[in-house]
């Protein structure tokens, strides 16, 4: 989508610190973080949000779940993480291109 900064991220359009990409998915570190290690893990195929995938979209989804655990391998929070998506403006999602948040690097147990 064009004004989708996601998108803008995945064309290059946008900065971002990206810590992995490849073919289908872009992971780079959250401007905002709320864990000392904030990753959004974002398709670079634009859906709006989990409601809007597909069973097209299944292999992806798996895959990133997949890639949360290499990313969180290679930051070092392989051990202690957390992903999870928002979905929705009530649920607070706030931009509207699905995306995951890998977050980690807690040194005690984080409160909920």
């Amino acid at each position: 989508m064009e004004d989708c900064i996601f998108c803008k991220i995945i064309r290059g359009e946008a900065p971002s610190e990206k810590v992995w990409e490849d073919e289908e998915i872009l992971a780079f570190k959250d401007i905002k973080p709320s864990a000392p290690v904030h990753i959004l893990i974002v398709p670079k195929k634009h859906i709006e949000n989990l409601s809007d995938a597909s069973s097209e979209d299944q292999a992806l989804l798996g895959k990133i779940q997949l890639t949360a655990v290499e990313i969180a391998e290679k930051l070092g929070i392989k051990d202690a993480f957390r992903v999870s998506t928002l979905n929705g403006k009530n649920a607070g999602q706030v931009v509207f291109h699905l995306h995951y948040h890998l977050m980690g690097g807690w040194s005690e147990k984080p409160n909920l």
